[in-house]
């Protein structure tokens, strides 16, 4: 199946691609879905195969029009692998995917890829916590700087202030979740994007701009069509969608992402080929578990919004008109997700009653999966985050996070208020 029709010339849209893109059936004896390719190294046709099959694997040359990297060991590449990669690329609208055996291995990598003693990296913040403990506690170790700022409208002035505090001619990477994790406060991609291409102009050097993308896209956010240069998601929440797997994913364009891949290549930091498979069968639904998902949120946060007990909710579809949060979630959104972050009176204790009391909702940390996930961020998945540098960013004690699943909606509404009243104490 190709991108496009060959009887209109129209693209196929990305969840008719997520079906057929990049398999070929009379490959695998007919197989309607790709088989799982459970081999870790492939037979060449010939020794010239081999040979020109490693030399594309290694750079040793540029491939020739049309060439495909041919099947040689799956620390470097597999079926499973390859075809989900070549539909998440398509879906983020970029040239080239590569998956990775986590989120945080696809962060790791595509940083250890980018950046060299010396270089800069600028972050919004708040960020995943394994993130921000990659950014603070591990790049720093190899000389490279790391500066944070907070996320949000005034995200695009204050990188850029950092960017001249730090030296601008230093600045490698601009990186930003968005909406951010876990207080879902937006930043403008396109923004960032062209302080990127400002900086190259000036400078000359290569920066480049990393999008996050975990918590909107692919459905409902494309960071590649506003400018960003490389996306990444940790594919075990929303893609994979079924807590029964890890996984990463970054797309981009072929020039950047073959030194992602050949880093990949050498820390063996790969997906396997059956998380490959699983992937490729997730991929198949999920607009349909992210749009379902987003309707059961947006009553669970209007539920909270009117709640009593709850001091205050962020969610992009209760943004009023006139806040600017509002006006950048339209601008580069194409929905509201089905994360909630709500802040209970009465701190973490409250939270933790709150939290102990769910019935249908799960009280663990991840997200995206068909269940309900609760969690407390502060003390879960932020924990390596100094507290004081949450609350600057609207992290407090009293901060749940919720990930809204698919159980029947008349259920998860009841359950939400019976936890809710403990927060009374």
């Amino acid at each position: 199946m190709s991108k496009r029709s060959h009887s209109t010339g129209k693209p196929f849209n990305p969840e008719t691609l997520a079906l057929g893109y990049g398999y070929e059936p009379r490959l695998s004896e007919g197989a309607v879905k790709p088989p799982v390719f459970l081999t870790s190294t492939f037979q060449f046709a010939s020794a010239e195969d081999g040979k020109r099959f490693f030399e594309l694997a290694y750079g040793l040359r540029e491939p020739d029009d049309g060439e495909q990297q041919g099947l040689i060991y799956s620390r470097l590449n597999n079926p499973n692998m390859q075809i989900f990669e070549e539909r998440m690329a398509a879906w983020d609208q970029c040239e080239l995917g590569a998956t990775f055996a986590s989120g945080m291995a696809a962060i790791s990598t595509t940083m250890l890829a980018l950046l060299r003693p010396g270089d800069v990296v600028i972050s919004t913040e708040p960020i995943y916590g394994g993130t921000y403990y990659l950014f603070r506690h591990i790049l720093s170790e190899y000389g490279i700087d790391v500066r944070l700022v907070a996320a949000g409208d005034d995200a695009p002035a204050r990188m850029r202030e950092a960017a001249e505090q730090a030296g601008a001619a230093r600045v490698r990477v601009l990186y930003l979740e968005t909406p951010a994790n876990p207080n879902l406060v937006h930043t403008d991609i396109a923004a960032i994007a062209q302080l990127g291409a400002d900086l190259r102009a000036a400078h000359g050097g290569a920066v480049t701009t990393v999008v996050d993308n975990t918590l909107l896209g692919p459905l409902f956010q494309l960071p590649a069509t506003m400018g960003a240069d490389i996306v990444i998601y940790s594919a075990t929440k929303f893609i994979g969608g079924h807590s029964d797997l890890i996984a990463g994913v970054a797309s981009g364009p072929r020039e950047l992402m073959v030194k992602v891949l050949s880093m990949r290549t050498i820390l063996g930091t790969g997906a396997t080929p059956f998380n490959g498979w699983l992937l490729l069968r997730s991929l198949e639904t999920l607009s349909v578990r992210m749009r379902r998902q987003q309707k059961n949120a947006r009553a669970l946060a209007q539920l909270l919004a009117e709640h009593p007990m709850v001091e205050s909710v962020s969610y992009p579809g209760l943004l009023a008109p006139n806040e600017p949060q509002h006006a950048l979630w339209q601008k580069q959104c194409t929905g509201s997700g089905s994360m909630i972050a709500f802040h209970i009176k009465g701190g973490q204790a409250a939270a933790y009653r709150v939290l102990d009391s769910f019935e249908v909702a799960r009280l663990a940390v991840s997200l995206g999966g068909t269940e309900t996930l609760v969690e407390h961020p502060m003390t879960m998945t932020h924990a390596d985050v100094p507290p004081a540098e949450l609350e600057a960013r609207g992290v407090g004690p009293g901060l749940i996070r919720m990930s809204v699943g698919l159980e029947h909606l008349s259920d998860l509404k009841r359950d939400l208020v019976h936890a809710l009243r403990a927060a009374e104490g």
